[in-house]
């Protein structure tokens, strides 16, 4: 994968992020590093979760954007391992529909999404959450695809 200069993007945000993703599918992975770094944050991608959780360390990352249907452990549980022990705003990637009880402090961003989508889900993140700001409006009516 190739980084993006962070000069590139018209419209660099207030603040970069740094951001781990977590997806299984290759294609879906790098383009969604790609858009990651095109909105002028710093990212990196993992295939599993167990990846993720060899590559972890406090500090390193600002959000985890995770797609649920891992092979072996899932995003959920990659989630719940990490929260645990770090600090760390989430963002669960997904084809799944949204839990009536999502994690809480946790974002949804519903596949398939656009730039404009995970712009909107980062900058949310790098507000941070409140307990119960969950953003539905981060969710698309879309036709249902497995995570």
């Amino acid at each position: 994968m190739q980084a993006v200069p962070p000069d590139s993007s018209p419209n660099p945000p207030p603040r970069a992020l740094r951001v781990l993703v977590v997806e299984d599918d290759p294609q879906t992975l790098m383009l969604t590093v790609e858009m990651v770094q095109l909105l002028g944050h710093w990212a990196t991608g993992v295939k599993s979760a167990e990846l993720a959780k060899d590559r972890f360390m406090e500090g390193a990352f600002d959000v985890l954007l995770t797609d649920i249907g891992l092979p072996a452990l899932s995003g959920y549980d990659l989630v719940e391992s990490l929260l645990a022990h770090h600090q760390l705003r989430v963002i669960f990637a997904t084809g799944q529909t949204r839990p009536a009880r999502p994690v809480a402090g946790t974002l949804w961003l519903q596949k398939p999404f656009g730039i404009d989508q995970l712009e909107e889900a980062l900058a949310t993140a790098a507000d941070g959450l409140s307990p119960g700001s969950e953003k539905k409006a981060l969710e698309k009516s879309s036709p249902e695809q497995p995570g």
